[in-house]
């Protein structure tokens, strides 16, 4: 504390507009980084001996490959513990080249998760809402306990339990689908979608946000490159909108779930017209790549 007053106080006098020191709290900081030294693993990989800590048995996920460079300790909300490291590798990769010549356009929804180009459809699991009554009941508990008790410390992590089960569920559905595309298919063409934006509508925000698309398109580029496989993204302006037979702009409104296109007679799905439309964009990107 005193350290930080007399950093205030020089700062003042310097003539500069420092923020006034304040207290922080216990449980403010979750985690710890040892830039390049101070901690090592056993022969064994059992334990971690990290200083100013000591031993600390561990887990080990994965055997380590390369140099470590950094180790970060972080805790978790629900109490857990988790020792990542970044390691330094030589690059062997190369440009991926597709392992097969199977191209699918995919378009996110809420009606269902996502649609493929190829007439597949993957249901929205929805994992939030699933609980959301359960979190409801959990939050409404933690309201009504004295603040600063044992009883609320642990409906608090009542509460991160709910969380963190819920991101996990989401995380290994999403992992499973981007294995099954990156297998299946040799280029998979998405929407760049700007989810920011398309959360301002509070009606829809807290759906998208359950979804989690950008988290299915990142994932999905991130294992493409060990899997042989492409991931194209392209401009998502008019993709719903487009007729895919006769490519007139025909207005549809979010209720709006077939495609009626007046011009050539074309009725399907709109999530499968506007698939198709992604992978033919997708398609004409690449040629001109």
């Amino acid at each position: 504390m005193d350290l930080a007053y007399q950093a205030f106080f020089r700062r003042v006098k310097n003539g500069e507009d420092p923020g006034y020191p304040r207290f922080k709290g216990y449980g403010r900081y979750d985690s710890i980084t040892y830039p390049q030294s101070g901690f090592h693993l056993n022969d064994a990989g059992t334990h971690l001996c990290a200083s100013k800590i000591g031993d600390i048995p561990i887990i080990l996920h994965r055997p380590v490959e390369g140099t470590i460079k950094t180790l970060t300790i972080r805790r978790m909300a629900t109490g857990k513990w988790y020792a990542s490291f970044s390691v330094e590798v030589e690059s062997t990769r190369s440009v991926p080249t597709p392992h097969n010549d199977r191209v699918v356009g995919i378009d996110v929804g809420l009606e269902t998760f996502c649609t493929l180009s190829d007439g597949t459809t993957v249901a929205n699991p929805r994992w939030f809402r699933k609980d959301e009554k359960k979190f409801a009941k959990a939050q409404r508990k933690f309201a009504k306990l004295a603040k600063g008790t044992p009883e609320q410390r642990r409906q608090r992590i009542v509460i991160a339990h709910i969380h963190e089960t819920i991101a996990n569920r989401r995380k290994d559905f999403i992992n499973k689908l981007a294995n099954e595309l990156t297998d299946t298919y040799g280029t998979v063409v998405f929407e760049d979608l700007n989810i920011k934006n398309m959360m301002a509508n509070h009606c829809l925000a807290k759906s998208i946000g359950d979804a989690a698309w950008n988290l299915l398109i990142s994932t999905t580029a991130n294992k493409a490159g060990d899997a042989g496989c492409t991931v194209v993204r392209i401009n998502p302006k008019q993709t719903s909108q487009m007729c895919l037979q006769c490519g007139q702009i025909v207005k549809k409104t979010l209720s709006d779930r077939v495609h009626n296109c007046p011009y050539c007679g074309l009725s399907m799905n709109r999530d499968l017209n506007a698939s198709i439309n992604i992978m033919r964009l997708g398609l004409q990107s690449l040629a001109k790549a």
